[in-house]
């Protein structure tokens, strides 16, 4: 029996280390050419030279719906022994570190992975050969208009050094598709919000972080310039954030969380804090247009907590001393009442007994 089988957590273990390695095995290059080494594999892979042009950065096409282009991939091998690869096309995302990468191979793809089509799933290339690749593009009559990113894939599965685990190193070119149509670039800002961290110095102010997260809601892709800044009450002491890095090209549908650091900002008790995102869209010729910025707006608390505490043990003496000082007049007038009603006692018992005598 295969010993991964009767040892479940190893199994799962292995599975693990697989998807951690094929993950890591990809190198999707915006280059014409890009290699892969290892031990005495080498093999490369670069766009066709044809219509579209020679020594490409990339595979980049404008495509009405239900029509289709070819191209090829040439996959060279620099190897002493002959290669099988694997090859495929995936479609594309961004990571959360902000890369480019593919979905991994077998996963599902729902356009540029599922409209590629190539004569093979698989190549074999002599030592010191390339070998062509020819596929075809054809976009859906009612794939809905907009840009889609994805990629062509070469794999090698080898076996790796400990038992039961396979690397799958893949190399590959970047597919960017837009599908002609109406083009409506959009995004918004959600979930924006604020905090204060104030140190032991109530009079040094603190850092405060504003949070958000960009939404691509449109159907192109799309990046952005951010400001972004607060106020205390009534727009008093106004902080600014700096220079923020812009996301990543971001696909449609797709999301980025962005955190500002805002430093040395007063503690005004009542912060506004706002971020103005203003949308960069790419069209086809390459040049970049900006759209109409979007505002959002957060509040947020910014107490001097260290004052606020010394103002409460204050407050807290004050009302002791007031609650000892109330209480001692009030033991002195009885202490006062009592010597007077004595007095007063004594006076009338005298007489009393004066009285009683001359009677």
């Amino acid at each position: 029996m295969n010993a991964l089988a009767t040892h479940p957590i190893r199994a799962l273990v292995h599975i693990v280390v697989i998807a951690v390695l094929v993950a890591l095995g990809l190198s999707l290059v915006p280059a014409g050419s890009a290699q892969a080494a290892g031990d005495d594999v080498t093999w490369t892979v670069r766009t066709a030279s044809n219509g579209f042009g020679a020594e490409r950065t990339g595979y980049n096409y404008t495509i009405n719906p239900g029509s289709k282009v070819d191209d090829a991939l040439v996959v060279s091998n620099h190897g002493d022994t002959a290669l099988e690869l694997g090859i495929y096309a995936a479609d594309g995302y961004t990571t959360e570190s902000g890369q480019f990468d593919l979905v991994v191979g077998g996963a599902k793809s729902v356009s540029i992975g599922d409209w590629v089509h190539g004569g093979t799933d698989h190549i074999t290339v002599a030592p010191g050969q390339s070998v062509d690749y020819p596929f075809t593009v054809t976009v859906p009559k009612n794939a809905t208009p907009g840009d889609y990113a994805g990629g062509i894939v070469t794999s090698l599965a080898q076996e790796g050094e400990t038992q039961g685990i396979t690397v799958d190193r893949r190399l590959g070119i970047k597919i960017t598709l837009r599908v002609s149509g109406d083009l409506k670039p959009s995004l918004a800002v959600e979930n924006p919000h604020v905090d204060w961290n104030g140190g032991l110095n109530p009079f040094a102010g603190g850092d405060s972080t504003m949070t958000y997260t960009i939404h691509n809601t449109g159907n192109a892709l799309v990046t952005a310039k951010q400001v972004a800044g607060l106020t205390g009450p009534f727009g008093m002491l106004p902080t600014s954030a700096g220079t923020i890095k812009a996301p990543p090209q971001l696909l449609p549908g797709e999301k980025w969380d962005v955190s500002v650091p805002i430093h040395d900002v007063p503690a005004s008790v009542w912060l506004a804090a706002t971020a103005t995102v203003t949308p960069v869209v790419t069209d086809a010729s390459g040049s970049t247009n900006t759209l109409d910025p979007i505002t959002a707006t957060a509040t947020g608390w910014a107490v001097p907590w260290m004052v606020l505490l010394i103002v409460v043990v204050l407050a807290a003496l004050v009302f002791v001393a007031l609650r000892l000082r109330t209480r001692l007049r009030a033991q002195q007038k009885a202490r006062e009442d009592a010597r007077v009603n004595d007095a007063v006692e004594r006076a009338l018992g005298t007489k009393g007994a004066s009285a009683s005598s001359a009677g």
